[in-house]
Order: structure tokens, then sequence, then C-alpha cells
């Protein structure tokens, strides 16, 4: 099943060549000890707090009065229904249509559990059930809240975009030779007709991961340090990081909380370069599109979980049950369903949201076959249901191509055509915001 939406608005009508934006933001830093997101190995809740967590929005208008939100969270990732009825409460209140609203995760590894994103990592007692529980509806209200209090904020602004690089990602598969891995920092800087920034979204491609299973307070990771840094530099600046397709990507080095530290610093340091140096102004007009499609997952049987479903290997064990119970049900798992949108400001800057924890070949492929349109690829947006590997890391396998879908209470593998039938998705929605397609394979 296939559902697509696009927008887009006259191009003609500015005041002044401003576009008009808003930022807000709200602390989403869990209340009480709950169990932390991303790590099997992880033995008990959280234990205080190292760095509030927060969840940031960026509402941008063009001259016809079309507005999109980018909201940015310090958390692990956001389920299809957390993404939904967001965007269902946000559409209802301010009329924002679903292709304007972006939500997209850090992927912190030292943030709360969201429900319910890798269950099937976590044994919860019910005590701690219900703290995730309560978690995520607060988290609802607090997306909402912010989402409502950017587009508040709204006053003329004018929009540039720059890109550095910063080099502590490393491939997680392929050290040697490397694999691939994308250093591109962009920076979309927002600032007032006068010349005063007033907000930044800038990104990278890496797991926030430098804090390892061993450390139970929460905080942001790399991606945190880098937004308080810029904000320390920038006094009343709004900073965002936006999660880039950095799926099979580690910081390096990572285990301390020195080395957070330090990839923070390093990625801020390099935003304010950016800042600092020339930039390229974006006209104002916004365009966008969305489209959600269906993935396979390769062929699967009751027989096969029913042998899972015996394994010592509690994890598996767990999977092999919820699909077994989907079997009992007459709905086995074959398909899940993915979004693809893209945002279009100007006629230069496009920003490409992708589902899921994508790896980075999908951003490199997508900036080549569109070259030379100024794209961002953004992945753990509006929806992080499982590793999306290229047609190479299917074959391959390993944790990225397959083992991870125990955790993600999932079949099994994605079928090998998984990547065409993204960029086949890709094509449709950037062709739908107007942008050329050039080039077309890989």
């Amino acid at each position: 099943m296939v559902w697509f939406f696009v927008v887009w608005l006259p191009l003609g009508f500015t005041w002044g060549g401003d576009f008009r934006a808003g930022s807000a933001r709200v602390d989403i830093t869990p209340g009480e000890p709950i169990w932390m997101a991303g790590f099997a190995a992880r033995n008990r809740p959280s234990e205080g707090v190292a760095t509030r967590l927060w969840a940031k929005a960026l509402a941008v208008e063009d001259g016809s009065r079309g507005k999109a939100v980018i909201v940015t969270t310090d958390l692990i990732g956001l389920s299809r229904n957390i993404s939904e009825t967001v965007a269902a409460r946000v559409a209802q209140q301010y009329g924002l249509p679903r292709s304007r609203l972006l939500l997209n995760s850090s992927h912190t590894h030292s943030g709360p559990v969201v429900k319910a994103n890798l269950m099937t990592m976590y044994f919860l007692t019910p005590e701690q059930q219900a703290a995730v529980d309560r978690y995520a509806s607060r988290l609802v209200e607090n997306l909402v809240t912010v989402i409502g209090a950017a587009i508040a904020d709204l006053s003329p602004a004018r929009l540039s975009v720059a890109h550095g690089q910063v080099g502590f990602a490393m491939n997680r598969r392929t050290k040697f030779p490397p694999g691939p891995v994308d250093h591109d920092v962009p920076v979309l800087a927002v600032r007032t007709p006068d010349g005063k920034l007033k907000a930044v979204l800038f990104g990278y491609a890496c797991h926030n991961t430098t804090l390892l299973a061993d450390y139970v307070q929460i905080n942001g990771d790399y991606a945190g340090y880098a937004q308080t840094e810029v904000e320390a530099a920038q006094p009343g600046v709004t900073a965002l990081f936006l999660m880039l397709c950095g799926g099979d990507a580690n910081p390096s080095p990572r285990g301390t909380l020195a080395d957070a530290e330090r990839h923070g610093r390093t990625l801020a340091a390099e935003v304010l370069r950016q800042l600092a140096g020339p930039m390229k102004p974006i006209k104002p007009s916004l365009r966008s599109a969305w489209q959600t499609i269906d993935l396979a997952f390769q062929p699967h049987s009751r027989e096969q979980f029913e042998q899972e479903a015996k394994s010592e290997n509690r994890y598996l064990a767990s999977r092999a049950r919820a699909m077994l119970r989907a079997y009992d049900e007459r709905r086995p798992l074959h398909r899940i369903s993915y979004p693809v949108q893209a945002i279009r400001l100007g006629k230069d800057f496009t920003i490409l949201a992708l589902g899921g924890e994508v790896v980075a070949g999908y951003g490199l492929r997508a900036k080549r076959e569109f070259a030379p349109a100024d794209l961002i690829v953004a992945g753990y947006s509006n929806d992080v249901m499982c590793y999306i590997p290229t047609r190479t890391i299917v074959r391959e396998g390993g944790y990225e191509g397959a083992d991870s879908m125990i955790y993600y209470g999932l079949p099994g593998p994605l079928t090998e055509d998984v990547e065409e039938t993204i960029f086949q998705s890709i094509r449709t929605v950037l062709r739908r915001i107007g942008l050329k397609i050039l080039q077309t394979g890989r």
C-alpha cells in the first residue's frame, strides 16, 4: 500500500525577501528513574541526570504563508504511534499538513526508553513499564506544545546554508579498508532581518553511542554537548541537532564522558566556523511532499519461530513469542510501513527525511544521484522502526542487515530490493517538490 501527500504553494509573493521563522524548546528530561534505551546489556534504570534532554522546534513560513516545522529530540527515536498522534493533533490545532511536520531523533543511547521503540530489547517489571508509559504520554503533550510555541514565535527571518566537515564518525562494519561514512556537517542559519542569529539547525551522520551500556545517567551524548556548546557561544540562540544517515557509524574514540564532550566540542566548533563564514542565502519559498510505502521482509514461517521460542537466548525467544502471537491472530508480519518526506526551502536547499536507522550509503548515494542539488539526508525521522540497510548490507547480514531485527521485534531481514524500493519513492517525492532528477542509478 502506498499513501502519497504533496503540498506546494505559489512562489511569487514575499515581503522584502524574508521568510518568517520561529523556534522553541521544551525540557523532555525524565522526572523519575527510567529504563534507558539502546543497549541490551544495561541491567538497571537510570541513576540521575548528567544533561537535560530537549525537544526543539523550528517553524518556517514562506511568503505565501505556507508553514513547515522541524522538530528535533534528544531521544533514541520516535515510534510511528507517537509521531502520528502528534501529527494528527498538530493538523487539527494548527492546520499543518503531514508533509510539513518533520520529527527527528538524535538516537542517544543514554536517554529513556520510548514506547514502543526496541521493546523486545527490554524485560521490564510492571513498575518499570508504567514509568515508560507515563513518559510516552508526557512526550506527546510536550511535542505538541513545542510545535505550537515555535509557530507562535514566527517573525521575519533570513535563512542561509553552509557545509562543513568533522571526522570522528567511523564505519563500524568495515574498518580495514574503511567502509562508507559521511562526514558532512550541514548548517542552516536563521537570522533576523538585521543579521542577528536566532536559530541554527545542524546535522551529522553518526550514532550517539559515545557513552556505553555501563553509563546509567541521562545524557544527550555528543549531540547534546554540541547543541549546548553552540548555544553557549551564541546566547539566546536555539541550536537544533538533526540526525543524518548514521546507522552504521560510531564515534571514534568512544567509551568515556570525556569522549562525548570532546566530540560535542568538535562538532560545535565546526558549526560556529560555518556560521562565521560565507553562507548561501535561501530565497523564500516552501514545498513539501510525503509518501508512505511498504517494505517487505524475507519469507518466514511459523515453524521457524516455534524453534526459536525454545532458544536459551531470551531476546530471540521473546521475538519468537511475539511472532507466534501474530501467527495465532492471523496477522503474520510480512511488510512494514515506511515514510519518505521532503521539505524544500527555496530553489536550492532540500531536507530529505527517511524513517528508520538509515545507513550511510543512502545519504551518500542520494547526494550523488541528485547532485548538484543542496540535499540534506536525515535518517531517524518520523518513525524509527528498524535498521534500513543497503542491498549490500542485506546480503552481508550482520547486525544492521539481520540481527537487529530481533531487538526491534520484527520477523527477520528485509528483502534485497529494499534500497531500490526506497529510492523509487525518493525520486517520486523529490520530483513532486520540483527537484530535477539529473542522474538515475548509482
